[in-house]
């Protein structure tokens, strides 16, 4: 595949503040956060309970960013948390979290605190793009002194419950416009140059390389290959650069890459990967996977609590 030069910047010149301002006012509202979030947490409200941890707030734009717990809460409990949306363009990963939450949730009252962020960056929710407004994306920014707001509002939520969390879930999708659009951005925006890759058709997981959990991620693959279809190794045996460490399964460092599923400190972490745009996979059988990812991984983690 051939592109273009990316319309924005200088070729290995990494963008200043003119170039990010540019880039910022091409985005254009494109889906409401009101209506599909806020809308459908609004609803879950006689069922959980709901808590604004933050707000955002760009150019005027103002945005109440809420987590979903479940009402039967004790310090004796394990926290689960789920978190989707980190990227906004990722449908499903928001999506999913509402369905789980609405489905689902109510089957770990008394065994699991939950926590369910179902949308972490929700300017960009609505742009249908991975970065915030300012460019950065949320999930390489999950660390000390971050300036992604978004971030910085989830760890604030995340802090008081470290040394608590079992298991935390993180909902992604790999899309086609992760190389016809953010990929190439990215390189722009930092002054590199752009490598094409392939996109996976399929589902897959991310482990973390500090704390692999193989049994964990094994457990969740098997449940969603109910639903949808995993993803294969491309010829060198890697999916996106990264080598399979098992059917499905990709490992990066979260901690060190600033990724949200590195925040929680638990014990056992993942993050998926739907391919919303493979001609294999609807809308809903996407969050579905979300969802049944989402189970998976509380049951095992409940079940090997103690290993």
């Amino acid at each position: 595949m051939i592109l273009a030069p990316y319309p924005i910047g200088t070729a290995g010149r990494p963008w200043g503040e003119a170039e990010i301002a540019q880039w910022r006012a091409g985005q254009r509202r494109r889906r409401s956060y009101a209506d599909d979030v806020l809308r459908a947490i609004d609803g879950l409200r006689g069922r959980f309970d709901v808590e604004q941890y933050g707000e955002l707030d760009y150019d005027g734009e103002s945005f109440p960013l809420l987590a979903i717990r479940n009402r039967e809460r004790s310090d004796a409990l394990p926290v689960a948390l789920v978190t989707g949306g980190v990227h906004g363009y990722e449908t499903s990963g928001v999506h999913g979290a509402l369905q789980f939450v609405d489905r689902h949730m109510a089957d770990y009252a008394g065994r699991l605190d939950v926590v369910v962020v179902p949308c972490v960056s929700p300017w960009a929710y609505e742009r249908i793009h991975r970065w915030n407004a300012l460019a950065l994306d949320p999930n390489r920014s999950f660390r000390a002194g971050t300036p992604a707001p978004e971030s910085a509002a989830l760890l604030r939520l995340v802090a008081p419950l470290r040394g608590r969390v079992l298991v935390h879930v993180d909902l992604h999708e790999t899309t086609d416009s992760d190389e016809t659009e953010f990929r190439p951005a990215l390189a722009a925006r930092d002054g590199k140059e752009y490598a094409p890759d392939a996109i996976p058709d399929g589902f897959y997981l991310v482990d973390d390389t500090t704390n692999p959990q193989p049994d964990f991620q094994r457990a969740i693959i098997e449940a969603v290959a109910k639903v949808t279809h995993i993803a294969p190794a491309d010829p060198q045996g890697c999916i996106i650069g990264s080598p399979l460490v098992s059917p499905g399964v990709i490992e990066y460092a979260f901690v060190e890459l600033g990724l949200c599923a590195g925040i929680s400190g638990a014990k056992y972490t993942t993050t998926t990967e739907v391919y919303p745009d493979s001609p294999r996979a609807t809308p809903q059988q996407c969050n579905d996977a979300q969802a049944a990812a989402v189970r998976a991984a509380f049951d095992y983690a409940l079940a090997h609590r103690d290993d």
